[in-house]
């Protein structure tokens, strides 16, 4: 939990590392591809789950919330309290990615005032500084929730780099989805070593582009996104919760 792109390679790299279950939640891309491109990755040795890491609020603050069993598409740049509504309303597992990381995460005082909401806050990020993973283990001390743990793998080098063993056998999608809401126990694991710190770095270079020219081409060149809330698939359906 999770990634962020999805290929043979991908697929291969998980298996060869070990991993059972991938959460594939791309941005800026709706459900219903996600799921579509998921389930063609699915074989008897890698469950592939759909997920949307959502991203709630305005550009400059945005609140990214990761949601895993969604039955309807959410759309991105809706109110924190809007999003969180819907993850209710669909009985989805709602994460918290990367605690307290720059301007794209929950703080600690968010996390707390959506306890009731959020099942697992992220302990490890495979993309993100020793500091950074460090402030995080502070968040889910302090909030008592349960942890998880993620490659993040934007790059497929990363792919494996992080993960979380449950206790229990996780089959489905329903299955991940209850270990998570049933606070399932489990354990947050990592690599380690210099290839293991050269890849979060790689990781974490690309955080860079993600946020100056992706970022440009997102707001200004590419048009309206697929996952924009006045977007024709939505039907209007969060027009009083739009941010934009």
């Amino acid at each position: 939990m999770h990634v962020k792109l999805l290929d043979d390679r991908v697929a291969a790299r998980a298996k060869a590392r070990g991993i059972d279950v991938l959460v594939y939640a791309p941005h800026f891309t709706r459900l219903p591809d996600i799921r579509a491109r998921a389930e063609s990755f699915t074989d008897d040795d890698l469950l592939v789950v759909p997920a949307r890491e959502v991203f709630t609020g305005p550009w400059h603050d945005r609140k990214h919330v990761l949601a895993i069993g969604l039955t309807d598409p959410v759309p991105d740049f809706i109110t924190l309290d809007g999003a969180m509504a819907e993850f209710e309303r669909q009985g989805a597992a709602v994460l918290v990615p990367h605690p307290g990381l720059l301007n794209v995460s929950l703080s600690t005082d968010e996390v707390r005032r959506y306890r009731d909401a959020v099942d697992a806050v992220e302990r490890y990020n495979a993309k993100c500084l020793p500091s950074q993973n460090r402030a995080m283990r502070r968040v889910v001390r302090e909030t008592g929730l349960p942890a998880f743990g993620s490659s993040y793998a934007h790059l497929r080098s990363t792919v494996g780099e992080a993960w979380t063993t449950f206790d229990d056998r996780i089959d489905d999608e329903a299955d991940l989805v209850r270990a998570l809401q049933e606070s399932t126990p489990r354990r947050v694991m990592r690599r380690s070593g210099v290839d293991h710190r050269l890849r979060g770095l790689a990781e974490f270079a690309h955080l860079g582009y993600e946020n100056t020219w992706q970022k440009l081409d997102r707001l200004l060149l590419s048009g309206m996104e697929p996952t924009h809330p006045a977007h024709i698939a939505y039907r209007g359906r969060f027009d009083d919760v739009a941010v934009y």
